[in-house]
């Protein structure tokens, strides 16, 4: 569909004059519009949702099946409105990525290094490869979606119970991180591969179990997150190109836009907010998001 298109020119009965189809032109606006209108919606959710420990992914397929967005585009919609995330990551840490390009950015004696980035991401990504086709035939749908909310809650709640009055003994910055701490951490965003379960509240959560705290986590877990999602993405793609079409440009520019934008701002919000509070009000917006979605798509 591209938007824009008036539709065919037809002779106007009486005078001869040629004119535009009006019906035609107010369909296919309108079904422009409603296009837009969902990729400005689904950017906002990917933006707020995609580094926030609530499940990008989950909250995608929970609004899609609502809105009933489906199909090859909207596939390659959920691809390009994350990369626009994954783009506001890397410009928020951009110094650190800049440094992985020094020597020093590989020396693992002088802060956060690639070979922490490295501990935390590759064996996920090993492990991705092998499980994704199951994956995406039996986890992707709104029950076990509800199912990872929870679980991923009780994890966050368990991880902030087992800290509670040692917090001062947490590692408090992101450059006194271990390899063996990102290694664990990483062997903890398995659990972000179950739609629901969410990648920084897995990580997160594994911080705070292995001595790291909230803000140091999400920092590493924001910087370690930035390989696998683009591996991720550009497969999903490279897989997916031959169906896009040039009419689909215009919606995958505006999710991908909003997308940035909005997860932007929350990246900068959500470090802020874990320098003063702990993750539970998280656990429950997500054991009261399980609920609502097992009432509305199975009640």
């Amino acid at each position: 569909m591209t938007c824009g298109t008036v539709g065919p020119i037809r002779r106007y009965p009486g005078n001869g004059r040629m004119v535009p189809r009006f019906p035609a032109a107010e369909k296919e606006l309108t079904t422009c519009m409603t296009e837009i209108l969902y990729a400005i919606i689904l950017g906002i959710v990917e933006g707020l949702t995609e580094f926030l420990p609530v499940s990008s992914t989950g909250h995608m397929i929970i609004v899609g099946h609502m809105i009933g967005f489906s199909g090859h585009l909207a596939k390659i919609f959920e691809i390009v409105i994350q990369l626009g995330a994954i783009l506001s990551v890397l410009v928020i840490y951009r110094s650190r990525f800049l440094r992985f390009l020094t020597r020093d950015g590989w020396n693992p004696r002088k802060g956060l290094s690639g070979i922490h980035i490295a501990a935390g991401c590759v064996p996920t990504m090993l492990f991705a490869l092998l499980v994704h086709s199951f994956i995406e035939k039996y986890l992707f749908s709104p029950f076990t979606v509800a199912v990872g909310l929870v679980l991923g809650a009780i994890l966050m709640m368990v991880a902030e119970h087992r800290i509670k009055g040692h917090e001062a003994e947490l590692v408090q910055d992101v450059d006194h991180i271990s390899v063996r701490q990102a290694l664990y951490i990483g062997f903890y965003q398995f659990l972000s591969l179950w739609p629901g379960f969410s990648r920084s509240g897995s990580t997160i959560s594994g911080a705070l179990m292995v001595g790291v705290n909230r803000k140091a986590g999400a920092d590493f877990t924001f910087i370690m997150a930035l390989p696998i999602m683009t591996a991720a993405c550009l497969y999903e793609l490279l897989k997916n190109l031959a169906l896009l079409s040039l009419g689909d440009l215009t919606i995958l520019a505006v999710g991908f836009i909003v997308a940035f934008i909005v997860a932007y701002v929350s990246v900068l919000w959500f470090i802020g907010f874990l320098n003063k509070s702990t993750l539970s009000a998280f656990a429950v917006y997500r054991i009261l998001l399980a609920i609502f979605s097992l009432w509305y798509f199975y009640l």
